[in-house]
This record gives structure tokens, sequence and C-alpha cells, in this order.
């Protein structure tokens, strides 16, 4: 929705689970030779090597997409929410307006499934009756407006209020590409099989709903062909995923009434005044040829066509929350584009639901029984031992100059960490909840969340906030806030091990500490300045090198491939890659700080080097469903578990050393042809 990007990273939620499925084992344990294969030489298959046995023993549930270390411990870490949000529920004595309350009084309202399906679609009546009302393409704006500004549906394109780039103290209006349905564009304007099957899925879906909310099949079946229609439009008008990644590209400030030029059928200032945002005189457009584009459709798509288009909308973000049949078209459309088998049971739907919509209200309940407060000590060292292995890294570069490192040192020095929940919780004040009205829980908190953003202009830039909920078993980065952020969900055992060897430790959790750290320096994070600006920092010289290692390290992830012949796009995959060569490296370096990381003493056979790597091998360890592994390649900046275990490892010679790898072995490179940037 704006250009700031936070790079989430599943290595936090992998590993979470490597160190769960060994909590009642010994230290030794850790690295479980059962689950490996060793029949495979490390040289050949490193992936096979580390987790061949774990991976056939471990294939995907019905319920699932995927089954790996992560999700293991989501099943741990949901369970967890669960016995929270169902004890508020059950609470009687809960003070009204108190966090348990409303925390309770959501999961109850979303878990009646009776009165869910009582109504049916009676919830959107009015909604649709409105739309059926519109006469004129000016009513057709006026009203994607109104269901933008009150949390209902966001046709057309995308808008959002984040910190300008260039000027990362204040809030602007941002306006992106957007309008579609399908996860990416290519699945319009692409006629392979897998593009041509889910189209026919999609096509279903649309059917089915409008044939739940009073189409015949006739109209239903013309409905959808009017949406495909303008969502292909829009999709061929967007801008590659690959492209979106370049911050350059995508940050194009205009005035409002500049803007409004280039769209002569979009008057922006209109819009924004309908949108209740006051007293703003530029804008950010990510994709300004995208609204050329979509100013061209709203004089050749007709108001009846327009019509039905924003009758979609409203549909399918409304069916989620409505009767069965609704949400089991939902999962129909759900399984031809993931594989899954079975739908996520509700209680897990609902638990997920309450996190996303609430969650720094269950997150006080999960911080007051889950978080601890050594986890957090512990991980203050850890990322401090980080921050001096990055920086003895980034010293020893023989490629990069010294006024590039002087200021590379002084970005990495101004890492703000964060650290289990935020200082100031969110109050939701103004948000009703009641136990009896679901749908309307989740409108009124829409509306709530459209409020707050936009109410964020004018103000200064809050840096105490944090971009994910505390229950959340993950982490991410920040470029404008330059900031690297770890909420409470990973801060609880088996998180944190007190009998995990180093090598463990700093393989894993380690390692991924020094991922985010490496992302404020990937292709991307490394176009921001200390200050978290869009600003060069670099000499031309050390750029072009940067850009060329950027480039083999792209190459070698193009030459990996999923499903035989699909291929892992190396562009789109760049800066997590970088993360993981940058943070494994970084981690080593930190782990040889360490007693262990000094010693030759073996542990269960393994040296504390090969512990160190089959510890960051094992967190990659996962079975895939084709069908999500197909998508993911498209829409995924991550590269697949296989590839990120073998990724980084190849290009380190200490791997090498660790594992004997030698000429004539499948992965072997060359010294000359590794890769070695941070």
């Amino acid at each position: 929705m704006t250009t700031t990007t936070l790079k989430s990273c599943m290595a936090i939620l992998a590993l979470l689970a490597v160190n769960y499925s060994a909590q009642a084992q010994s230290p030794d344990r850790l690295i479980d030779n059962a689950n490996m294969d060793l029949t495979v030489k490390p040289g050949d298959d490193f992936y096979q090597y580390a987790s061949g046995t774990w991976i056939k023993n471990n294939p995907v549930p019905a319920k699932e997409t995927r089954w790996g270390s992560f999700n293991v411990l989501r099943d741990f870490n949901i369970n967890a929410v669960k016995g929270l949000i169902e004890n508020a529920a059950a609470d009687p004595s809960a003070a009204t307006g108190s966090v348990k309350k409303r925390v309770g009084d959501f999961y109850a309202a979303a878990m009646d499934s009776a009165k869910i399906e009582k109504l049916g679609y009676t919830p959107i009546k009015a909604d649709l009756q409105k739309i059926k009302q519109l006469k004129d393409l000016q009513a057709i704006l006026d009203h994607s407006s109104y269901l933008r500004s009150s949390g209902i549906a966001a046709p057309m394109f995308s808008f959002g209020v984040g910190q300008d780039n260039k000027n990362v103290t204040r809030y602007i209006a941002q306006f992106g590409q957007g309008g579609i349905t399908l996860p990416d564009r290519d699945y319009y304007l692409k006629d392979d099989t897998r593009s041509l099957q889910i189209r026919a899925a999609y096509t279903t879906y649309m059917v089915t709903l409008f044939k739940l909310t009073g189409s015949t099949d006739t109209e239903a079946k013309k409905k959808a062909a009017v949406v495909i229609s303008i969502e292909k439009q829009m999709a061929n008008a967007q801008m590659p995923r690959v492209e979106m990644r370049d911050p350059d590209k995508t940050y194009n400030k205009f005035t409002v009434a500049a803007f409004s030029k280039t769209t002569p059928n979009l008057n922006w200032a209109d819009i924004l005044n309908k949108f209740k945002v006051k007293g703003q005189d530029t804008v950010l457009v990510s994709a300004p040829k995208f609204f050329v584009s979509l100013n061209g459709l709203l004089k050749t798509v007709s108001v009846t066509d327009w019509k039905t288009y924003l009758e979609w909308n409203v549909l399918k973000g409304a069916a989620p929350h409505l009767s069965s049949p609704f949400v089991s078209a939902a999962f129909a459309f759900n399984q031809v584009q993931s594989g899954q088998k079975v739908q996520t049971p509700r209680w897990q739907r609902m638990s997920q639901l309450t996190d996303g919509t609430i969650g720094e209200l269950l997150g006080q309940l999960y911080v007051a029984k889950y978080f601890k407060p050594e986890a957090k000590a512990r991980m203050t060292e850890l990322i401090s031992n980080l921050r001096k292995a990055f920086e003895i890294r980034i010293k020893g570069l023989d490629w990069m100059s010294d006024l590039t490192k002087e200021k590379a040192l002084a970005k990495l020095h101004a890492f703000v960490p964060k650290i289990g929940y935020p200082d100031k919780w969110k109050t939701y004040d103004g948000l009703t909840i009641t136990r009896t009205t679901h749908f309307q829980n989740q409108r009124n908190a829409g509306q709530w969340a459209y409020n707050e953003m936009i109410g964020h202009l004018g103000k200064p830039v809050d840096r105490t906030r944090f971009g994910m909920t505390p229950p959340t078993v993950n982490a991410y980065y920040s470029a404008t806030m330059n900031e690297i952020v770890f909420p409470a969900g990973i801060l609880q055992f088996p998180f944190f091990d007190p009998n995990a060897d180093d090598a463990v430790n700093y393989g894993g959790i380690g390692a991924v500490i020094g991922h985010e750290m490496s992302h404020g320096f990937d292709d991307s994070g490394s176009k921001y300045d200390k200050d978290g600006n869009l600003k060069n920092w670099w000499t031309e010289e050390d750029r072009s090198k940067f850009d060329a290692k950027a480039k083999a390290l792209g190459e070698q992830f193009d030459a990996y491939t999923v499903l035989d012949t699909i291929h892992v796009i190396g562009k789109l995959t760049m800066g997590e890659n970088i993360g993981d060569l940058g943070g494994l490296n970084a981690a080593y370096t930190a782990f040889k700080m360490t007693k262990q990381g000094q010693s030759k003493e073996k542990i269960d056979g393994f040296t504390p080097d090969q512990r160190f790597f089959l510890s960051w091998a094992q967190v990659w360890r996962g079975n895939i469903l084709p069908e999500t592994a197909a998508q993911f390649i498209k829409t995924d900046p991550h590269s697949p578990g296989p590839y990120r275990t073998i990724g980084a490892p190849v290009n380190m010679d200490a791997w090498y050393e660790a594992f004997d790898v030698k000429p004539g072995d499948k992965l072997y490179k060359k010294p000359e042809d590794r890769i070695r940037m941070w």
C-alpha cells in the first residue's frame, strides 16, 4: 500500500519450530541425525543431507499448503492464542470495555456460526442495493471513494498513508497500482496451463457468489466476464513485481494539481476530500503510468460494467465473513490456487482474524502470559554480537572504499532494534465491538483502521509503532525507520533454549538477526541512508561493484528450478537472497568469537562449524504442495527452502571446509566464483 517496505522473514518462523521440536531433548539432539539423510554427500545435496529423513516423514497435512519447521511452531503458537481468546470469551466477569472483554466479544461473535448462517448475505444487501442505484461515472467514482473511506473495499487502485521516503519525518498520502483480485498480473496475461486453470476457477468463484446474491446463471456468467475484462486491463497497466522492488522507480512525487493533469477523468483534489484527507498539496505515486491507463478505462468501460466491478469488490471482501456457501466458494477457489485439501478449522481462522484486527488488544493478553524478560535480554545480547560482527565484516571488505565504508558503518550503528511489543499500546478508542454482530464488528474495524491511518497525516512520525502484532512469530526490517523488529511472539520458549549450544543458536536465530541487518544493505535497502531517507551514500565505483555482485547472485538463483521447469526469479528474490548471504556470514563471524566457535570439540559426531551450518539448513526443511510452490515463484520475494538452504553456504569457504566439499561435488563452486558481498 505504501512505498515503505517491511522486509519480513520466514526464517524466524522456521527457526522457532526447529527448537520447538527439540524442546524435550538434550542439547546434543538439537542437531538430530535421525532427521538427516547420511547416504547423501553434503557437497552434492546439502538440503537432503541435512533434512532428508525429516522431509520424508513429514508430508503436508490436509489443512496446510506446506509443512516445515515454521508450521510446527505456528501450530504451537496459534493454540497459545486460542487458549487466551477462548478464556476471554468464556469469562463472565470481564469488565465492560476491558481488554479481555473486547477480545472475548470479538472472538465469540466470530465463532457464532449459527447466527452467521441465519443471516446469509443480509449484511451486504444494502451495499449491493446502493451500487444498483448509481447512474453515471461521477457516481461510480464517488461510491468508490465511499467504499474505501468506510473500510469496505479498495477498488481500482491502492491508497495509503506512510512516510515520505525522501523526508521520513513526514507522513504523506500515497497512491499505487491495484484493482485486481488474482495474486499477480501474470495470471491475467499469460495463457499457460496453470494460468488458464486459475482464471477458470476464478470465473467459477465469481459466478457462484453472484448467483448466491440473486443473479441468474446467465447474469452471473456475464458479470464474471465483465470483471475479468476490467481486471485484465488493469493487470496489463501494472508494473511487474520485479520493477516494483526498485524504490527509485516507485518514488514519484506530484502536486495534487499536477497529478490530476495526468488523469483528466480523476480529480484528485475531490477524491482526497472524499477520502477524508485534508490539507495535503502533494502525493506520492508509485506507478504513474497505471493511473494514466485507469483514466482511459473510465471512459471505455460502461457505467453498467463499473457497477458490476464495484459489486464484485463488495462481494469478495465480505465472503469470508458470510454464511457457509460463501466461505465454501472462497475455499474452493483457494484450493485451485494452493492445492490445500481441507478448509482450515474455523477456530483457527477466527483466532488469526482476531490477531489481525485487534492485535494490540490480544497482544496485551499474550504478553502478560508468554513474554519472558530473559528472552529479551538474550535477544539484546545476540543483536549486539551480530552488530559487532557486521562491523568487522564491513571494515574488512576488499571491494568497498573507505568513504563508503564510513557511511555503511554509520547506518549500521544507527540501526534501532525493537523487541517484544510497543511502549504504548493502541487503545482502539472509538471501535465498537459487540458479542452478537460478527459482520458489523468487521465493518467497524475496517472503518476504524482507515480513520487511524489517515489520522497520521500532519502529525510527527511515530517511531515507537510496531508493524506486526505482539503474537506474530516473525520479524522485519524497515528501511525508512532503519529498524529491526522482533515481536514478542518469537521471544518465548522454545525459541531460546538455554540448553542449545552456540553453534545452533548462531546458525539459526543469529543468522536471522544478521539477515534482518543485511536488508539495510540489500539491493533496495542500501539505497536508504542512516536516517531512513531514500538518498545515495555510495561512490559510483562502489555501487557498480555491488551491482555486479548482486547480478552474479541473481544468476545463481535464476539457475535453480522448481517443479522441474519453473525457475526461481533471481531479481524478485534478490533482497532476501542478499539477506541470507549477508546474515549467514555475519552470524558465522559472531559465532567464531564464542568459545565453542574457536574449538574443535564435536557434539554428537559433528564439529562446531558443521553444527552451525546444519542448524541453518534445518531452518529451511519442509514440504510444499506443487500448486503453492508454483504460485510462490511468482509472488513470494523469498526463494524456496531448498535453495535458501544452499544459496548462501555455497559462497562461504567455511562451509566447504566444514564438510570437505571438493571439486567434482555437485554444489562445488571455485573460490574465485564464490560471491562475497557483506
